[in-house]
């Protein structure tokens, strides 16, 4: 079965998703761009406290690993972000997307 990530932010925004996304040339409303190979959904989400979780369900934890390396880890530097306060791996027991 897949892999499922949890990132959890402090002190982000929307806004700074939204540029991250433009550094990488996604858009993840319409589903446009050059997305990862073995990603199997990602989710980002904004908290009333200034907070930022970005849920992803990856076919490993290798896939995520290179995509990190090569790809967003970069972007979310140029960006300017800090790091994650929070990132858990979780092993996902069922997953559904239409």
């Amino acid at each position: 079965m897949s892999d499922a990530l949890f990132f959890e932010f402090t002190g982000v925004s929307a806004d700074d998703y939204k540029a991250v996304n433009a550094i990488l040339g996604l858009d993840p409303v319409t589903g446009g761009g050059d997305w990862p190979a073995g990603m199997l959904s990602h989710t980002g989400a904004a908290g009333a406290d200034g907070g930022f979780i970005v849920f992803e369900v990856w076919d490993s934890q290798e896939s995520q690993a290179a995509w990190m390396a090569a790809r967003l880890g970069p972007a979310l530097g140029q960006a300017g972000l800090r790091e994650p306060t929070r990132v858990e791996w979780l092993s996902v027991a069922g997953h559904y997307q239409p």
